[in-house]
């Protein structure tokens, strides 16, 4: 069962979904997640209008394209098990003709350039094509776009980078998320096919008060870009996974690397950004990853603010009139609002190595000041005078008087250490840049 969540801010949550339900749309099912726990979880309407169903936090709904998240941590596993490269081409994975320039980075940022769905009326039609159907159609279909031109949606892409997961793992897609994502993640409500209690998907009629029920219909050879089914609670539970990783499935450098903006979706409007299978959000609130969902009468939002660990789900039957993805932005920030941060207990901790104390304290670089200190174990910087909440950069020792920073500013380059007689650090080097207890002009000194 959902822990709860602090009265005020459980009555504002469902007060919410309440409006948003009201709004004409058959049944909103939503959770809400805090540090890996769901904290509240509600559903107002009917899952099934005909039979008169109410909605429950039990009932599946097709979850559309946050189906993508699962297809990207599939191939971030691939690449961390070294079957992969992400700046690979797509035709040293896959046998194509025609497209197989895209890197796999660039298909999992939709920056691939290929057109948005497989060749096809399908969306017309409600007929897939098989996998082997897309990629024998890739003769017909476009690249729209140079590759990293602009980002350029695209179903196609996803359909693909499917196959790329079945050919490296020697399993179908549909098995390896099964066995590698859902089993072990406990995600028993996430699943390809429906399984029941299940939500009818609608179209709402525009100018009178009645539903008419959409077809079901299987994305066959496009399905990871769109086919599973889930419930709210579930998809809190992948979220927490998303943005902290978990041991044995997605290490926590792997998932920090699926945040890390690839492309803005509108260079005028630097609100939304796309990572390695995640949609990031930029709000006055913060940042919040995840993905949104829709097919035909269903529509989805999963989103997570990753410092704060709080994020939303939310899932609706209606194809039409509804906004999920904003709904789920919502429901987060009033949680983020009424869940205060809890400052940190300090407590003491051990004395840094006697090699490093030299290093500790105030330096300059380029006209800048820097602090230098010891915390959890490990050397750290920061700009002096920047707000707390700025993470450090953090590093790590790779040989003797060499630290690699692991972490935030200049992540990647080197810290060299230069020492007087008596061991004392006089002199440092970070990223080649010289840092000195004074204020130095530009080649004044050498160390």
């Amino acid at each position: 069962m959902p822990l709860p969540a602090p009265e005020g801010l459980a009555k504002d949550l469902s007060r919410k979904l309440r409006e948003a339900q009201a709004e004409r749309l058959p049944s909103v099912s939503a959770a809400v997640v805090h540090d890996d726990e769901v904290i509240w979880a509600d559903a107002v309407g009917l899952a099934n209008a005909e039979d008169g169903v109410a909605a429950t936090a039990e009932h599946q709904y097709r979850i559309g394209s946050v189906t993508k998240t699962f297809t990207a941590a599939a191939i971030m596993q691939l690449r961390d098990e070294g079957k992969l490269d992400l700046d690979d081409r797509l035709e040293q994975h896959l046998q194509v003709v025609r497209h197989g320039t895209p890197t796999i980075r660039r298909m999992l940022a939709h920056l691939s350039g290929l057109q948005r769905e497989p060749f096809g009326d399908i969306w017309e039609s409600l007929e897939s094509p098989g996998i082997d159907q897309v990629m024998a159609d890739l003769e017909q279909t476009e690249q729209v776009l140079a590759p990293h031109e602009r980002h350029h949606y695209s179903n196609l892409a996803y359909a693909l980078l499917g196959e790329v997961v079945a050919r490296l793992s020697g399993l179908s897609w549909r098995e390896y998320v099964e066995q590698r994502l859902f089993g072990p993640l406990g995600l028993a409500r996430t699943t390809y096919a429906p399984s029941t209690p299940v939500a009818q998907g609608y179209l709402v009629a525009p100018y009178t008060e009645t539903v008419r029920p959409e077809a079901h219909n299987e994305s066959d050879g496009f399905a990871p870009a769109g086919q599973l089914w889930s419930t709210p609670t579930d998809l809190c539970a992948w979220l927490t996974v998303l943005a902290q990783g978990r041991e044995g499935v997605l290490a926590p450098k792997t998932a920090e690397a699926m945040w890390f903006p690839q492309v803005m979706w509108n260079p005028d409007d630097w609100s939304l950004a796309h990572g390695l299978g995640l949609m990031l959000y930029r709000r006055e609130s913060g940042i919040f990853g995840g993905h949104n969902g829709g097919m035909p009468g269903h529509g989805a939002g999963a989103y997570i603010n990753r410092k704060r660990g709080i994020g939303a789900a939310v899932l609706v039957n209606s194809g039409a009139g509804a906004n999920p993805d904003l709904l789920a932005l919502e429901l987060a920030e009033l949680a983020l609002d009424a869940l205060p941060e809890e400052p940190k207990e300090w407590r003491p901790q051990p004395p840094p190595p006697p090699e490093l104390e030299s290093a500790l304290g105030r330096w300059w670089s380029e006209g800048s000041e820097f602090v230098f200190s010891w915390n959890d174990g490990k050397l750290e910087a920061r700009l002096a005078g920047s707000p707390r909440n700025l993470p450090p950069a953090v590093f790590e020792p790779e040989k003797e008087d060499v630290l690699r920073t692991v972490s935030g500013r200049e992540q990647g380059e080197l810290l060299r250490l230069v020492r007087a007689d008596d061991g004392t650090v006089t002199r440092m080097y970070w990223a080649t840049y010289p840092l000195t207890r004074q204020q130095e002009l530009f080649g004044e000194t050498q160390g």
